[in-house]
């Protein structure tokens, strides 16, 4: 089966906890790459070396990179989907994802700025009272695109290739 192409970038993160969850998830959605900018990562990386590192195995797959601007990531079969409370914004359950995306997220303390949110070529946002945490929205993102995808796969292959290895639990009808 072939899989999409997807990558995730994030605006200036600032905890080492939220890009873990990140990466995780990319794993759990098949990500190929996140990509991030600014320094405020490395800031908090290197100030608090033994971090937990929370992605799990499913996470060490994805590549992350720091890139300085995340205008210079847009290839032309690659939609860039900003991720936003922003009006004219669409709303997620309404929103059809494209093939190949780039989901763009800002900071856990700010916004996307205006002029990537003017050049993406979608705008979305989780319809919820208030913001949620920066790894639970690209979980809530990855999710919805998973859920309205043709690529699904539903047999107990998948779960016992992905459980964890305590996991043996069995439905018995």
């Amino acid at each position: 089966m072939k899989y999409s192409k997807l990558s995730i970038g994030l605006i200036n993160p600032k905890s080492p906890d939220n890009v873990n969850s990140v990466l995780r998830a990319a794993g759990n959605y098949r990500v190929n790459q996140v990509y991030y900018t600014g320094s405020r990562y490395d800031r908090a990386l290197a100030l608090n070396p033994d971090s937990p590192n929370i992605s799990r195995k499913v996470g060490e797959s994805v590549h992350l990179n720091n890139v300085g601007d995340l205008h210079d990531l847009h290839e032309s079969e690659i939609k860039r989907v900003c991720i936003e409370f922003a009006l004219g914004a669409t709303p997620l359950p309404e929103y059809q994802h494209p093939k190949n995306a780039c989901y763009i997220f800002g900071p856990e303390d700010g916004n996307i700025p205006q002029d990537i949110i003017d050049s993406a070529d979608d705008v979305v946002y989780v319809p919820t009272v208030g913001s949620m945490n920066i790894a639970a929205t690209v979980n809530v993102v990855l999710y919805d695109r998973l859920a309205k995808s043709t690529q699904l796969i539903y047999n107990n292959d998948l779960i016992k290739q992905n459980r964890d290895t305590n996991n043996n639990l069995i439905v018995k009808k």
